[in-house]
């Protein structure tokens, strides 16, 4: 069995699972800080694990076009390669179509990219993106997915929905094949993406569509990009009771607290996002106080710790002062700590929430937050 449920909540849909995969086990709900280039930015991969991260999302086309995923396989796969001891995700590149400088066109075959390192035409197809991930030796693969734009219509959307199921049979089909000589506990993972947008008729085809192929998880894509929160919401609550409650569900680019508390009452397990360390780069931090917006002048002799009840390496050892001080000279140590001090800050949200769970009392801790941040 993937995934095994081992605690619920009484008064939410919220739960904690275990999720195995070839590398080993890990707790759910977790959240996973983004490492795009097989690295965060300014975060090296034992500061990740330091952070309290079990796991960490990839993206699989960059990776493939440097330093190459063969070069990867040859390192013994993405984990080693990086000396990064928890779970290793990737990303399809399906979120590169959210690029413009990136995306060229998709068809039936697959994609047509521009290499962003030296400006070439590539091509992706659904078995070309399964090679690559399992190249690269990732714990867990996502199906390559056409993901629309909250702006685009309801055509182009219902587009994306077609051509997101015609590849994710792809992708399937080719992945079990190659995985076919490969003892089952030791193969790698394979995530669907449903699209679809906020369109209740769309986003409840794609999921039952997907849910015909029964892949190991399911990923909500496409949401997160400008929709009001409700609307967010409803498309999870849909997509929860529509799958069967023994597979992982993984919300992709979700990283504000509340969110991520209000999509795991709805039932969510996973989720990624590039927001808190690009946030902390800019200078906004989380605390148990609201966030904080550290880089206001009131802070530039203020002695305190960004959170005084923050007990990470920055809050420990460094000043609001110190730390505004770099951010404004653009120092790379203040981007290193202030992102830190944030995955750190999740990471505990997440130990916490999982309490809560434990203890039926999720609903009164996402509450609390929720009043925390919204004062």
């Amino acid at each position: 069995m993937v995934f095994k449920i081992t605690h619920k909540d009484k008064k939410t849909k919220a739960r904690i699972g275990i999720l195995h995969t070839k590398k080993g086990n890990i707790e759910t709900p977790f959240f996973m800080p983004v490492a795009t280039k097989a690295t965060a930015k300014f975060i090296n991969p034992g500061k990740l694990i330091e952070s309290g991260a079990k796991a960490i999302i990839s993206n699989a086309l960059i990776l493939s076009l440097k330093p190459g995923s063969k070069i990867i396989k040859k390192l013994g796969g993405i984990g080693k390669f990086m000396n990064f001891l928890g779970i290793n995700f990737t990303d399809s590149g399906g979120f590169q179509m959210y690029s413009p400088s990136t995306y060229i066109s998709s068809n039936n075959q697959g994609v047509f990219f521009r290499n962003p390192f030296n400006g070439e035409k590539i091509f992706i197809t659904p078995e070309k993106d399964m090679e690559i991930q399992l190249d690269i030796n990732s714990d867990v693969a996502m199906c390559l997915d056409r993901m629309p734009l909250f702006k685009d219509s309801k055509k182009e959307i219902e587009n994306a929905v077609i051509l997101t199921t015609t590849w994710a049979k792809r992708c399937k089909e080719h992945h079990d094949e190659l995985q076919k000589k490969i003892p089952k506990e030791k193969r790698q993972l394979l995530f669907g993406i449903t699209q679809g947008g906020i369109h209740k008729d769309l986003r409840k085809r794609s999921i039952n569509e997907l849910k015909k192929l029964d892949f190991d998880g399911y990923s909500v894509g496409g949401l997160g990009l400008g929709e009001k929160r409700k609307d967010e919401m409803k498309m999870i609550e849909l997509q929860k009771s529509i799958l069967p409650d023994n597979k992982p569900i993984y919300l992709m680019g979700i990283g504000d607290p509340v969110e991520i508390l209000d999509a795991i009452s709805k039932g969510i397990d996973i989720f990624d996002s590039r927001m808190p360390t690009q946030n902390a780069r800019r200078g906004t931090l989380f605390t148990s106080n609201r966030k904080l917006k550290i880089l206001n002048k009131k802070y530039e002799s203020d002695k305190s710790p960004i959170d005084k009840n923050c007990t990470c390496f920055v809050c420990k050892n460094y000043s609001r002062a110190y730390i505004k001080f770099l951010l404004s000279q653009d120092e790379p140590v203040g981007k290193e700590l202030a992102s830190y001090h944030n995955l750190y800050y999740l990471q505990n949200l997440m130990k916490e929430a999982k309490i809560a769970i434990k203890n039926n009392k999720f609903k009164e801790f996402n509450k609390k937050i929720t009043e925390i941040y919204n004062n």
